[in-house]
């Protein structure tokens, strides 16, 4: 077991999601035909027919009409697969990471797999923020830079747009994405 993991940033617990509350004894759960769970999660009744057949997903019980009726276990296993989705996992993906968990020997080594899992999209996260920020500054540079083309003559045709004396004046250099549009 490795013993160097990645940095985490500290979370304002004011914004994580509220949990939900465990059963009461002697109440009885509240169980949800597939289609309130669709509902429920946004996803299409398809979809979570697909989940319950590659073993993300289980049915609490039947109906007396063997209708599937999922318990608020179900609506925290969608959001999941979600979440895990939304991080660039495939199902296939996902139904490795669930069957290794089940086939775990032991919790620490559960946990362990699924750690990797998390560091390793922690990684790629954090290079697409940072391939993010540069695009953002390369935008907002680009922008400053067509403010000034606004006060440029009307009657000035597009291929003149390279040696613009507004800009030359100003010593600025076209960013890359305004440079795009003139090499074309």
């Amino acid at each position: 077991m490795s013993s160097h993991h990645l940095p985490i940033a500290k979370l304002d617990p004011a914004l994580l999601p509220p949990e939900a509350p465990p059963p009461q004894p002697g109440v009885p759960e509240r169980l949800v035909q597939v289609g309130d769970l669709a509902r429920e999660t946004g996803k299409t009744v398809r979809a979570l027919h697909l989940y319950e057949e590659l073993g993300l997903l289980k049915p609490h019980a039947r109906s007396k009409g063997r209708f599937r009726l999922y318990g608020p276990d179900a609506l925290v296993r969608v959001r999941w697969i979600s979440k895990l989705q939304e991080m660039g996992l495939s199902l296939a993906e996902i139904t490795e990471l669930v069957r290794g968990w089940e086939a775990s020997q032991n919790a620490p080594s559960a946990m362990t797999n699924v750690r990797r899992v998390f560091e390793s999209r922690l990684l790629q996260a954090r290079e697409q923020l940072r391939r993010l920020r540069e695009l953002e500054s390369e935008l907002v540079a680009s922008l400053v830079y067509l403010d000034v083309c606004e006060a440029c003559d009307p009657k000035r045709v597009t291929s003149q747009c390279c040696g613009c004396e507004l800009h030359e004046h100003s010593h600025e250099a076209a960013p890359e994405l305004v440079r795009g549009v003139h090499s074309g």
